[in-house]
């Protein structure tokens, strides 16, 4: 669902905009964090990029669950409970 703020922001000289602090604030994007930029139509989407694990935050052998990324020890440690 999308959500109109009823901000608009002009797009620089250097093709920059800047992204509102009530936005970023309500949203958990802080100065330096990485978003994922996607084109859906006609529409930019901008996503804050989850590209470490939710667990440990580390940033190798990443896999993909539930939209989540999780490392393959944190999911080796996960799989033990199992047993």
């Amino acid at each position: 669902m999308v959500k109109s703020t009823g901000i608009t922001r002009k797009v620089d000289e250097l093709g920059r905009i800047v992204i509102p602090m009530e936005l970023r604030n309500k949203l958990g994007i802080s100065e330096k964090d990485p978003l994922e930029i996607f084109v859906d139509g006609s529409s930019i989407v901008l996503k804050k990029s989850n590209s470490s694990c939710i667990i440990c935050g580390s940033d190798k052998d990443l896999l993909s669950f539930d939209n989540k990324m999780i490392c393959s020890k944190c999911k080796e440690k996960i799989s033990s409970l199992d047993k």
